[in-house]
């Protein structure tokens, strides 16, 4: 089968189609024939090897230990493992996986889950990651709910554009920062009120903000925090992807 695979960090140059064994799937397994890949910042850092800490971390020292890249997808079931419940052949999924720009690939069950009818599979590709990170950061994390004020730094990105509609379906009152380019895009989503960072630093506004989602992480934390009630919460969710 074919896969796009790379056998050293570096930019997009270091991609390429190759022909790799289809996988099979264990006793508790799924393997899924892709039909959509939602890539994320998350793949851009694997593809360079970078931050170095990655590396560290297991990824591989001097080369990707694993080659295929691509960690969201959609597609059917091709066929289930002994143990595997659940999931049949034929269905139609949504989830997280390891090494997705492929025509298969094995997902362990727990990280998939049944595609909406009403969503198309590109749209269902794109949830997993992004939309994964905003719930957890605006609803677990920072415990958004009816009246409460919450700012989004970064906005326009993949995590932000999920962030939004999270605090706006939480009952929040919801200021979001971003780029030019998606300040119609972020306010179609719901957003009160929306500043352009080109035009306006949020952190030398008066306002005060119960919750602070910051996906940016491109500002100083003594910055961020001027513009938080005294109890109110920071919740760091990256760094040096702003949402432009």
């Amino acid at each position: 089968m074919k896969a796009i695979v790379q056998d050293r960090y570096g930019g997009p140059e270091v991609l390429h189609l190759a022909d790799v064994p289809k996988p099979v799937a264990a006793a508790d397994e799924v393997l899924v024939r892709v039909r959509t890949v939602a890539l994320n910042a998350y793949d851009k850092y694997l593809m360079r090897g970078r931050p170095g800490l990655l590396r560290l971390m297991g990824i591989g020292f001097r080369r990707p230990k694993q080659a295929i890249r691509g960690i969201d997808l959609a597609g059917v079931v091709d066929s289930v493992g002994a143990s595997v419940t659940g999931f049949s052949a034929g269905d139609e999924v949504f989830g997280h996986a390891g090494a997705c720009l492929t025509e298969y690939t094995t997902v362990a069950p727990k990280h998939l889950l049944a595609k909406p009818q009403r969503l198309s599979f590109a749209q269902a590709a794109a949830l997993s990651t992004a939309g994964i990170t905003a719930l957890r950061g605006v609803r677990d994390n920072g415990k958004a709910a009816p009246g409460r004020l919450v700012l989004i730094n970064g906005a326009g990105g993949g995590v932000g554009t999920f962030a939004v509609q999270i605090a706006k379906a939480l009952g929040a009152r919801v200021t979001a920062v971003t780029g030019p380019s998606t300040v119609d895009l972020v306010r179609s989503l719901g957003a009160d009120d929306v500043i352009d960072y080109s035009k306006e630093d949020f952190t030398r506004r008066p306002e005060r903000y119960d919750v602070l989602v910051d996906i940016s992480g491109n500002r100083p934390v003594a910055d961020v925090r001027r513009v938080l009630n005294p109890e109110g919460l920071l919740v760091v969710v990256g760094g040096g992807n702003d949402g432009r």
